[in-house]
């Protein structure tokens, strides 16, 4: 199996344990983005997406925006699903910080805080960022930006592993102990990734 194979299965077994345990959540996502949404996402990135990140917007746009942190859809350790047009933006928004931070001589904040080769695919409430690694050195691994951070962290090798992850995480209600988080179901309708 491919890695896009491999998050489309996750992802199935993701969907399903939502609609049957945390329905809000499952209410929140949206269907996937059509193949044109795609292409024009790579062609504003300028460089094609990892297979496994566009196999996942290929099943799932990302979520109905939050506004309010006791809202479903943070069911990604927290953090909601962006959607094309939302990664696209987010990476704009790393690419401009990058970009500043090398004309103001702050070089080594570039890789470290902001690259324009990171493309987010989940933001907190708080605006903290899951993105997939799209340089030569780290490619398709899935890093974990906090803001408040002077380093991203790199939980898992790809987003393939880290769906297969919080899949049986869900399913087994086990703790995910790469980030020290366990799935927790609040009041019936949403998924919640309290400390564990």
């Amino acid at each position: 199996m491919s890695d896009a194979d491999d998050v489309r299965s996750a992802w199935s077994r993701i969907t399903h344990w939502l609609e049957k345990h945390a329905p809000d959540d499952h209410a929140a996502l949206r269907p996937g983005a059509p193949e044109a949404d795609l292409a024009a996402l790579e062609d504003g990135l300028g460089f094609p997406l990892d297979p496994a990140l566009r196999a996942l917007l290929s099943v799932c746009d990302g979520v109905v925006p939050r506004v309010a942190s006791d809202e479903p859809g943070a069911f990604v350790i927290g953090h909601s699903l962006l959607g094309a047009g939302q990664a696209l933006e987010g990476q704009r928004h790393l690419a401009a910080r990058a970009a500043e931070f090398a004309e103001e001589g702050y070089e080594d904040e570039v890789g470290r805080t902001a690259h324009a080769r990171w493309v987010p695919f989940a933001r907190s409430v708080t605006g903290d960022l899951l993105f997939v690694d799209h340089r030569e050195t780290g490619y398709g691994t899935v890093g974990e930006l906090s803001f408040g951070d002077p380093d991203h962290e790199r939980p898992w090798p790809g987003l393939a592993v880290m769906l297969d992850d919080l899949a049986t995480a869900m399913e087994a209600r086990v703790p995910l102990f790469v980030v020290g988080r366990r799935p927790v179901v609040h009041e019936g309708r949403m998924l919640e990734w309290p400390t564990a």
